[in-house]
């Protein structure tokens, strides 16, 4: 008895042993599931072969980040700083980029089919066969830009030609935009049925490739505001088609529970666009404060210094020269001419109130808790106390941010940009030569020559660009004639080598005409300063060379431009 009692307690189960056996017994059945788990995982991973993903066509050429580049010159006809000059580079974004340059294409030209009955027929733009040829060899060919997506290839302008987009970025230069094209691809069948490209269109050929970008989605200024910048951050992409129509009220009761800003009067029209904008933004950043859409008027005063006439002129459409269609998109904007029509008539029937500010001791913080439907700041006639941008100096500036990043250049002068690089295969070094009648500020130019002879340019750039290579040349100059001296070395270009590209047969001149009611619009002097900039950033190698250049910076304007 006392031999079956001792045999059980120094057992196994022994009361005080039965806990431990029980987690003993868990973790081995835990650890034979995790052991089983890693088997079956190995067989599926050493069995599986899934899709390459470079060659799965996306449904859609996806929008991202614009250009980051300092697009300023100074010069008489600055560029000012628009907001991809004041947004960071976001490197994490490029970083996930597909390097699809990378990848071994093998023998890319050509592609061999089963060829009975196949010599006559039509090209098959959406045979994956055919869209893996014409990736291919666009790879090969367009060597200095990075690749990120390729669309579908649709049928072309007959049975042997294809159109295909693609989402791309220059390997060099300091910008980082991407860019949409879309090109033409003609395709022959040999006696064996062996299928090439024999041509490829120039930029933008392939319109049939082209997709609207899709709208914004409804009740933006009604989202959360970190829905609105997720919103705002998938910016569109030059290349792709513009939407920049102007906003209308849905209806009497959404006009009616809408709040409004609007500035009347003032001193900066007909201003320098450096003061148009340092004022514009000062009223978008007190609406985006004040909760407030913005009423502003999209007809600009052109100053006479950007104008062929010399003089002033009115009517020049604020689309012309910056992205409506980014604005509308990221902010709460509204056209005066649709905002009084909406007044006139709904404010008597609503009882919509009025809340007028005449004086700048009024600051945006004391007009906060006001509830009227409208406020409107009224300016006077005497300068400078009339400008705008004096609501946001004082206690203001460090309360009421201007919005930066909501205002892009036009997308329709940025094509004309990529056109110009596309034209140069993005392989080309780029030099910006300022000529003027005054001394070079050495204080604020230490680096830059002042002599800008062809003799010193060449002098200057014979350390830094290499014989032979396509050299842009972005510069004040008009005659260009000057630089002939620099033809023996380089294979020079200038702005107006790509006239063709805003003439009456272009793109850009026929979307502005329309944009402009029927009437030719001016390429001017601020545009033609604009795109030789952004040309001149695209460079792989960039050299500044100034000449007789001051600085010139006015009173409460954050950018500079030479004195005239």
């Amino acid at each position: 008895m006392l031999d079956r009692f001792s045999l059980s307690r120094t057992g196994s189960f022994r009361p005080e042993n039965l806990g431990q056996n029980a987690l003993t017994m868990i973790g081995n059945l835990c650890f034979t599931i995790f052991v089983i788990g890693v088997l079956i995982f190995t067989i599926i991973a050493a069995t599986y072969e899934p899709e390459d993903p470079l060659f799965h066509p996306s449904t859609t050429i996806t929008a991202f980040l614009t250009s980051n580049s300092n697009a300023t010159f100074m010069s008489d006809n600055t560029v000012v700083k628009t907001g991809e000059d004041f947004m960071a580079s976001n490197q994490t974004a490029f970083a996930t980029f597909i390097n699809i340059t990378d990848v071994d294409t093998g023998t890319p030209n050509t592609t061999n089919f089963q060829c009975e009955g196949e010599i006559d027929k039509p090209i098959d733009c959406t045979d994956p066969e055919v869209f893996h040829l014409i990736m291919k060899v666009a790879i090969e060919q367009f060597k200095d830009i990075h690749f990120y997506r390729f669309g579908k290839p649709v049928r072309g302008s007959n049975d042997s030609s294809c159109h295909m987009a693609w989402l791309f970025r220059p390997k060099e230069g300091k910008t980082a935009a991407f860019y949409k094209d879309y090109r033409s691809f003609v395709i022959s069948r040999s006696e064996n049925c062996t299928l090439s490209v024999v041509r490829i269109g120039n930029y933008h050929s392939g319109g049939n490739a082209r997709k609207r970008k899709k709208t914004q989605k409804p009740g933006f200024e009604k989202m959360p505001p970190a829905e609105q910048e997720q919103q705002v951050i998938s910016l569109p992409v030059v290349g792709e088609t513009i939407n920049d129509t102007l906003p209308v009220v849905e209806s009497e009761g959404s006009f009616s529970r809408g709040r409004y800003l609007f500035y009347a009067g003032g001193g900066d029209r007909c201003k320098s666009m450096n003061h148009y904008l340092w004022s514009f933004m000062c009223a978008l950043g007190e609406a985006q404060y004040l909760n407030r859409t913005l009423v502003m008027d999209l007809s600009i005063c052109l100053s006479s210094i950007y104008t062929s006439s010399k003089q002033d002129e009115e009517g020049k459409d604020f689309r012309f020269y910056f992205d409506f269609e980014h604005l509308k998109e990221s902010s709460s904007v509204l056209d005066q001419d649709q905002f009084w029509s909406d007044w006139n008539k709904w404010q008597q029937k609503d009882g919509l109130s009025l809340y007028l500010v005449e004086d700048l001791k009024f600051t945006p913080m004391k007009l906060s808790g006001v509830k009227d439907t409208l406020i409107m700041r009224k300016f006077g006639s005497v300068e400078p106390d009339n400008y705008w941008y004096r609501v946001c100096e004082g206690e203001t500036e460090s309360v009421v941010q201007r919005p930066w990043h909501m205002i892009w250049k036009s997308r329709r002068l940025m094509d004309i940009v990529s056109a110009i690089a596309s034209r140069l295969n993005w392989d080309f070094d780029s030099v910006h030569v300022v000529r003027g009648e005054k001394a070079v500020n050495k204080e604020l130019w230490p680096n830059l020559a002042a002599d800008t002879s062809p003799e010193a340019l060449l002098s200057t750039f014979q350390d830094k660009i290499e014989d032979g290579r396509n050299v842009y040349i972005a510069t004040t100059e008009p005659d260009t004639s000057f630089f002939d001296p620099l033809k023996d070395k380089y294979s020079t270009h200038f702005l107006n080598e790509y006239k063709d590209l805003w003439d009456e047969n272009s793109e850009w001149y026929s979307e502005t005409t329309k944009l402009n009611n029927g009437v030719p619009v001016e390429f001017d002097d601020y545009m033609r300063v604009s795109v030789d900039t952004e040309v001149f950033l695209r460079g792989k190698k960039q050299i500044e060379t100034f000449n007789d250049l001051t600085r010139d910076c006015k009173d409460g304007v954050n950018t500079c431009s030479a004195a005239s």
